[in-house]
């Protein structure tokens, strides 16, 4: 993060709470009580491994069919307006102050002794450069404090800049994602290791490193973002 950004954040967080989306009051971390409880919070009744809507909560039929590496998907919110907004403030724009609030979302999901570890997704180094900051790592950093786990922030690198998902059918994301992360097996094996991010889209991503930490050594992978795309047929 460059020293103009550091500063400009470290100025807001000395002004008074307010809401970031209507602007009263903010009771805990950057929300009121009115726009959190507006919030697009995930139903309750969702799979557990992929965490996509599903009757009472049961694996789904697409988990049970081609189950994915990891074990169980956490996240608190579904990818919509105005959630869409803070993560895109937060990953394209900079805003670092939104980072707590967001990882606050989560927190209340996950109970203690869920996880070892926490395990920020990773950038490639030169999008890392390009942007300044790892907008995982800083979602990571707040959670990590409040939930208590060690945050391993050197156990996986990305390895290779792959092009855009975007416009790719499952098959050839996984392709293009194939060998995208090298892992550290001293600081995994064994370990039941949360993966975090900001959005589960496809899956992809998430799944190619959940790949790789488990053939690293990894006892069991979770995956834990803050929002859940739903695919087209159900958003």
């Amino acid at each position: 993060m460059n020293s103009r950004l550091f500063f400009e954040q470290a100025f807001l967080r000395r002004l008074p709470q307010r809401c970031r989306l209507c602007g009263g009051a903010a009771r805990g971390i950057g929300l009121c009580a009115d726009c959190r409880a507006d919030l697009p919070w995930l139903p309750q009744a969702r799979c557990p491994v992929c965490a996509l809507p599903s009757p009472d909560g049961q694996v789904c039929g697409a988990c049970l069919r081609q189950p994915p590496a990891w074990q169980r998907t956490r996240a608190a919110l579904l990818y919509d307006f105005p959630v869409d907004g803070l993560i895109g403030a937060l990953k394209y724009r900079g805003d670092l102050s939104l980072a707590p609030l967001l990882a606050d979302c989560l927190a209340g999901n996950i109970e203690p002794g869920a996880v070892d570890a926490l395990l920020p997704l990773p950038l490639h180094p030169a999008r890392l450069r390009a942007r300044g900051f790892n907008q995982a790592a800083e979602l990571a950093r707040p959670l990590a404090r409040r939930l208590g786990l060690p945050l391993l922030h050197a156990a996986a690198r990305r390895v290779r800049d792959t092009p855009p998902q975007a416009g790719l059918d499952r098959a050839a994301r996984l392709k293009n994602l194939r060998g995208a992360f090298a892992v550290q097996q001293e600081q995994v094996r064994g370990r039941r290791i949360a993966v975090l991010d900001d959005v589960m889209t496809s899956g992809a991503t998430l799944g190619e490193l959940a790949r790789t930490l488990k053939q690293a050594g990894a006892l069991e992978v979770e995956c834990w973002v803050i929002a859940r795309a739903l695919p087209p047929a159900q958003s």
